[in-house]
């Protein structure tokens, strides 16, 4: 199914090499996507951003990474997948310096917007040249397991780095520190990454199709973000939210009746791949209900400093790696169902237990071990999860597959953070008013804040059992037998 491209490479390249290199690269991608949070108040102050127009910085780079994500994914395979990873970390990097030199907030804007369009064409790319690197068995669930440890341990890390950085030199510095990294990346994928794509190249590509569904998640993306700042109801989220449908319609309808589609309506009967990508959009939403809600309560109740927040979510990076870890040695003795079944219930049961910071609360008695079972249920759920998402799939539609699963990710982290924000807002009003009189207190106004932040916790450990009953009723065993044989094939052999 592949069309070999002759390499420059006089000798074989370890797939091992290649995994480092695509992981590195998204690293830089997932490392972006937090490391800015803590430069925010600098970059208000330097470039004179409102505090409204400053959730821009933001909002650019979500609306184009997840907008194009799908593209990017499809273009990969018909284009080449080393082809469209170089160009996507060249204009990832290229945006980084651009942000770094920004002298306006239009000027930083339009960068960040244009650095999420290179993340779009990195990430689906990098992940199907590990899919098609790595065959399916125990070897393709070692690589995701470090692609796993890579993607969960990358946001608690960029808080971290972005601290040092904004304390150490300026906010351009979280945008310049990608620039060698990404110049080193895209020279070892041209001599070391070999060249795969579709059998059939780019012959009739689907114009028509590419823009309407591009145009159509641009436009569900920002709906989602403007129900985030405006409220559910609101015109402007009404509106492009049926912009979005009929885009997405029109989409639908084209796919049926072109001779080769951008997207095969068909992979979505893969029931492996539609229970990935639908478990992932309610983690990732929930999930971010720990991540946004604790940076806040951190910084604005306990009165961290940006680098101790950033150092604070430390152990949520070990978690990560160790549930990564453990996953590939469930997978292999208990199958891909347990795994993901154990990973949402650790991290369910860690959101229940945020509901129990306080004000006046110890960072190691209440946050710590709600963060360590958050973060090692999301390592158990990574692995099995990106597993069931490309297994199974031919190989001229793994960067689509990819492009779905990252896209699944990014909409369910705009998702869940503008609903569970909007949730957590409204409740904290509600309270303060039923308070009456008149301005309330400083301990009435933390006590509010974060019985919203509670409601949130909650709800997003609904999502987290509506995941796993997803798991439960629609995966069955012959769904999964391809990857839990192998694995436990190897497992007998050593």
């Amino acid at each position: 199914m592949f069309e070999p491209v002759p390499q420059r490479a006089p000798r074989a390249v370890s797939p091992w090499t290649i995994l480092v290199l695509v992981c590195l690269a998204q690293f830089m991608v997932v490392l972006d996507a937090t490391i800015v949070n803590v430069a925010l108040p600098s970059i208000q102050r330097d470039l004179g951003f409102t505090p409204t127009n400053l959730a821009w910085v933001l909002n650019a780079y979500t609306l184009l990474f997840g907008g194009f994500l799908l593209l990017g994914g499809r273009a990969a395979d018909l284009f080449g997948r080393k082809r469209l990873f170089i160009a996507g970390v060249s204009l990832f990097t290229l945006a980084s310096l651009l942000n770094g030199l920004a002298q306006t907030p239009g000027q930083l804007v339009a960068f960040r917007a244009l650095q999420g369009l290179g993340g779009a064409l990195v990430s689906p790319a990098a992940l199907a040249i590990i899919t098609t690197t790595f065959a399916e068995g125990p070897e393709r669930t070692k690589a995701l397991g470090v692609w796993a440890a890579i993607a969960g341990g990358g946001s608690a890390v960029g808080l971290i780095l972005g601290g040092v950085l904004v304390d150490a030199f300026s906010w351009p510095w979280v945008f310049i520190v990608n620039v060698p990294v990404g110049i080193a990346a895209a020279v070892a994928a041209f001599r070391l990454i070999p060249e795969s794509k579709a059998e059939h190249g780019v012959d009739g590509f689907d114009l028509a199709g590419a823009a309407t569904v591009t145009g159509g998640i641009v436009a569900l993306v920002y709906a989602v973000v403007k129900a985030g700042e405006d409220g559910w109801g609101s015109t402007a989220t009404l509106g492009f939210g049926a912009v979005a449908a009929v885009l997405i319609a029109a989409f639908v309808a084209i796919e049926r009746r072109h001779v080769q589609p951008l997207v095969r309506l068909g992979i979505f009967r893969v029931r492996s791949l539609f229970v990935a990508n639908a478990a992932m959009l309610l983690t990732i939403s929930g999930m971010f209900a720990m991540f946004f809600f604790a940076t806040i309560y951190l910084q604005e109740v306990q009165g961290y400093s940006p680098l101790k927040t950033g150092f604070a979510f430390l152990p949520f990076t070990v978690g990560i790696i160790g549930g990564s870890v453990a996953s590939q040695t469930i997978i292999a003795r208990l199958g891909v169902r347990t795994s993901i079944v154990a990973g949402l219930s650790f991290a369910a049961v860690g959101l229940l237990l945020m509901t129990r910071i306080t004000p006046g609360g110890s960072f190691a008695g209440e946050l710590l071990p709600a963060m360590i079972l958050i973060a090692a249920g999301m390592g158990l759920v990574f692995v099995p999860l990106t597993l069931l998402a490309t297994a199974g799939i031919d190989g001229a539609d793994q960067g689509l597959a990819s492009g779905l699963f990252n896209t699944s990710q990014q909409f369910g982290g705009a998702l869940g953070l503008a609903f569970l924000s909007t949730i957590a807002a409204s409740h904290t009003s509600g309270q303060l008013n039923n308070l009456g009189g008149g301005a309330p207190t400083r301990a009435e106004q933390l006590d509010a804040l974060l019985s919203g932040y509670h409601l949130a916790f909650v709800i997003g450990a609904a999502f987290m059992a509506v995941a796993i009953g997803l798991v439960l009723t629609l995966l069955r065993r012959e769904h999964v037998e391809t990857i839990d044989v192998e694995d436990q094939q190897v497992l007998v052999a050593a």
